[in-house]
């Protein structure tokens, strides 16, 4: 399994001339999806629902976001609630337990690695990693000619 191709909104906001990526290869147009945000579901948890409402306008405004994309983007936002209590608890608890064993990792720090593996997986999908930051700056403020989007 390779890596996870970026959408073509990305590929093309990253190109170097319109309707090219950046090694010059042909984006082909995506499928005409109705381009609007998805409504967060009900069960979001708080924190959860916090980064949903941080996250959805920028990319939003980048027309990346359709309702489909909802279970997803719920996904992503679970995991950063659960990377942020995981940190939280070990902040408050410390990195360490000590047990009939010893002295064992927290397991909070296990539970905070493996979210933060699972939202960045996630963040990738919407352009969300530093990796993509560029672009996703780039089509967000650029409204000339060179702007595929405008």
């Amino acid at each position: 399994m390779g890596r996870t191709a970026k959408p073509a909104k990305l590929r093309l906001l990253e190109g170097r001339s319109p309707g090219r990526d950046s090694g010059g290869r042909e984006v082909p147009t995506p499928p005409a999806f109705k381009r609007i945000p998805p409504n967060p579901p009900s069960w979001l948890t708080r924190e959860a629902a916090a980064e949903w409402r941080r996250v959805v306008p920028g990319l939003s405004r980048l027309d990346l976001l359709k309702p489909e994309d909802r279970a997803a983007l719920a996904a992503y936002c679970e995991s950063w609630a659960t990377f942020v209590t995981a940190t939280r608890q070990v902040q408050k608890e410390g990195l360490t337990i000590d047990a009939a064993q010893g002295t064992l990792p927290h397991p909070a720090v296990a539970i905070a690695r493996n979210a933060g593996r699972e939202m960045r997986a996630w963040a990738g999908h919407f352009g969300l990693t530093p990796s993509t930051e560029q672009a996703l700056a780039r089509g967000a403020d650029d409204d000339g000619e060179d702007n595929p989007f405008a």
